[in-house]
């Protein structure tokens, strides 16, 4: 390809990957405020029954339940949709959805409404997360793919971070339906400007044999066309090969690491939302005071954040894996060093490093997945390990709640959920090293395809 020599073509591509990661990036610190907006105020629900109703522990858990059971559901459709409908609309589409469920929800007044609202709003985010790898990975430079999808997740955490900010500095003034109503700012914000400057994936579009669209955006942006688009000879001819979808993520060589991969998420999601859900609770039983509980959330993104981004650089030099493996060990002695009586600066520096081993991890884990099937099933792939991964999120905070609720120590639960860092870190080595994922080459066009091929060739030199 000459694209990538042409100073020109190289400035419109660079500007293309710029605004795709910082549309995806943008939208995924709004949700995850959305995700873990709930943390920072189900204190308040627990000490305040005029809010939505009396809430106990127990009820506590599964509020913070029903918006990660949407997110499952809302991933799991949207990895079937987006790779039939394309990338940009499913995307488009979830932030108009999670939006207006966010302002729903700051409307409530009962924890039935409450609860229907998280769900409803959880089906919009869990299309998002589903969709984003996807298409970040098809923009991303070679090389830098890991990078470009942890800068991306990263926006997980950073939401996160963002959330426990606000509720220390505006809580007490605009009350939790304030902080829910800024989760709905994105429907007048990020929509309007991601409609005008996302583009659809190239590859997506070739692999559903519409070349002549994605030529049209390649030129544009600057993004390379696949070398197996030589000529219009091979419009008919399917651009990866082995089945879409779901049907591709569960056939022959996909099955076993699929399946791993999915207990890898979901095993990373419980440690995820059992912590962000209920660790300012934890540390008020501590002994801290709101502010300084609140503090501790905010430690814990900023760890996974900069843990996130500093692990992608690692993973795309030596891949993924071992970094994922290593980071949930990382995270599983940091949660055991909880346990311990140490001076505040310290303790914030060890929930730093948790961060790191959970958020973190996920962060690198979205990025192994999308970076780790083909391109007709890589939508599904990444749907399935943020859809099925949530089984593990909707479990997080029913966890700490039973635990909490049952009168469980405070060591005895981080001693639970490090046990959970030492699972992941042995359901990560046990994913196969595969080869690259396996985009059709000139070598695999079939053979119907060459003859097309030939024969026009041939017509050429004939002319």
């Amino acid at each position: 390809m000459t694209t990538a020599t042409n100073p020109g073509t190289e400035a419109r591509r660079m500007r293309t990957v710029v605004w795709i990661v910082g549309l995806a990036t943008l939208g995924l610190i709004f949700d995850g405020y959305d995700l873990v907006v709930y943390g920072t105020v189900v204190s308040t629900f627990l000490r305040d029954p005029s809010h939505i109703g009396t809430v106990t522990p127990a009820i506590a858990g599964v509020l913070g339940s029903y918006a990660l059971v949407g997110v499952l559901i809302g991933a799991l459709l949207a990895g079937t949709v987006a790779d039939i409908v394309g990338r940009r609309k499913v995307m488009l589409f979830a932030y108009a959805w999670f939006s207006i469920g966010m302002g729903l929800t700051a409307m409530t007044a009962t924890t039935t409404t409450f609860g229907w609202m998280r769900f409803f709003t959880g089906l919009g985010v869990g299309a998002l997360v589903a969709t984003t790898g996807a298409l970040v990975s098809e923009f991303a430079p070679k090389g830098k793919k890991n990078l470009c999808n942890a800068i991306t997740y990263s926006g997980v955490p950073l939401g996160s971070l963002l959330a426990a900010l606000l509720a220390i500095l505006l809580l007490q003034s605009i009350g939790w339906r304030g902080m829910f109503w800024i989760g709905a700012l994105p429907i007048i914000t990020l929509l309007p400007l991601a409609y005008f400057k996302m583009p659809e994936s190239v590859a997506w579009l070739v692999s559903r044999g519409r070349l002549e669209e994605a030529r049209a955006i390649s030129a544009r942006t600057g993004v390379e066309m696949p070398e197996a688009v030589p000529t219009a000879a091979a419009a008919a001819v399917p651009m990866t090969e082995g089945k879409a979808g779901y049907a591709g993520l569960f056939g022959v060589g996909y099955l076993f690491p699929t399946i791993v991969l999915g207990l890898m998420s979901a095993t990373g999601l419980v440690l995820v939302y059992s912590l962000n859900t209920w660790l300012p609770e934890l540390m008020l039983r501590a002994g801290f005071n709101a502010k300084g509980s609140l503090s501790f959330l905010l430690v814990l993104n900023g760890g996974a954040v900069i843990g996130a981004l500093l692990g992608s650089r690692v993973a795309d030099r030596f891949g993924p894996k071992p970094v994922v493996a290593s980071c949930f060990l990382i995270g599983a002695i940091a949660i055991g060093l909880l346990t311990l009586r140490l001076p505040l600066g310290a303790l914030l520096a060890v929930v730093a490093v948790v961060g790191l081993g959970t958020s973190g991890t996920q962060t690198l884990i979205y990025g192994f997945v999308a970076n780790y099937y083909r391109t007709n099933v890589r939508g599904a792939g990444v749907a399935w390990c943020a859809g099925f991964g949530r089984l593990g999120g909707v479990a997080g905070p029913i966890l700490g709640g039973f635990l909490i609720g049952g009168g469980f120590a405070l060591d005895s639960i981080f001693y639970v959920l490090a046990g959970l860092g030492l699972l992941g870190v042995l359901l990560t080595l046990m994913v196969p090293i595969l080869r690259a994922p396996r985009e059709l080459r000139s070598t695999l066009i079939e053979p119907t395809a060459k003859a097309a091929l030939g024969k026009a060739a041939a017509s050429a030199r004939k002319t």
